[in-house]
């Protein structure tokens, strides 16, 4: 992560929280079932959640028993994730950063990073993640993208392209294209995967998923009531029992830090 003054990524959604925890999309089963049977998270696993947020990421792996540092610099995240996550025993919240995580030389198994890898700088978080890694350890990167189809989700995208300023540039840095994750694992990057992933919204969710992301503009700002009014158009016209689907692919990138 860069560490820039207003634009600065650990920042960026502190005002957003309530919202991303509430509406923001989790992680489909299928991709723990995946670490598993790979080896790569193997039982009792210390793993370090890098940029963990509001603990979305952390939730999966401390439901299979793992010990888990949940390590965010952003506060407000943080305290959310602890609030969400502080009945696990395994759970531990850090304030730290992906270049500078505060752990343990050869201290975890997997290293998992999911959205927020796309604001790391490459060079010093590899530097760190081989530090921190067990010798057969394993840095797993995943997020969500939304998917091109059906209609409806290229609707949805030209609502957030008209309304939402900045969103063309925020949703480009999300989309890391293999070449760059090949560049960031080198020689020992592993293989690439896909889950489907869905999330089934009334509107009032349908609008809350839209505002937790950084380029939505929020209430009372000029440009809101005419998003809510495209969004509300979107949905009235794709609603089937009160609800609207919006359907992702996880994307998995997994690697070794030679």
């Amino acid at each position: 992560m860069s560490s820039g003054a207003a634009s600065d990524p650990t920042e960026r959604f502190g005002n957003r929280v309530a919202d991303y925890v509430r509406y923001r999309p989790g992680y489909p089963p299928a991709l723990i079932g995946h670490l598993q049977a790979r080896g790569w998270l193997p039982p009792q696993a210390v793993v370090a959640d890098v940029g963990a947020g509001t603990g979305l990421s952390s939730a999966l792996f401390l439901d299979q028993g793992c010990t888990v540092y949940a390590v965010e610099p952003n506060g407000p995240m943080r305290d959310a994730a602890i609030r969400l996550l502080h009945g696990h025993h395994g759970f531990h919240a850090v304030a730290g950063r992906a270049e500078a995580t505060t752990l343990p030389d050869g201290h975890v198994d997997l290293v998992a990073a999911g959205t927020a890898f796309h604001w790391f700088e490459p060079s010093p978080t590899r530097t760190e993640f081989a530090r921190i890694l067990r010798a057969a350890g394993v840095v797993a990167l995943f997020w969500n993208l939304r998917s091109r189809e059906p209609a409806f989700m290229r609707d949805y995208e030209a609502v957030l392209m008209a309304h939402c300023a900045g969103y063309a540039e925020a949703d480009a840095s999300r989309r890391a294209d293999d070449e760059s994750i090949r560049a960031f694992f080198g020689t020992g990057f592993l293989e690439s995967a896909s889950f489907p992933n869905a999330q089934h919204l009334d509107f009032d969710s349908l609008l809350g998923r839209v505002l937790s992301s950084s380029y939505a503009p929020k209430p009372g700002d000029a440009a809101f009531a005419p998003l809510e009014a495209a969004l509300r158009r979107l949905f009235d016209e794709n609603e089937v029992g009160g609800r609207v689907t919006l359907t992702y692919h996880t994307r998995l990138h997994t690697g070794r830090m030679h």
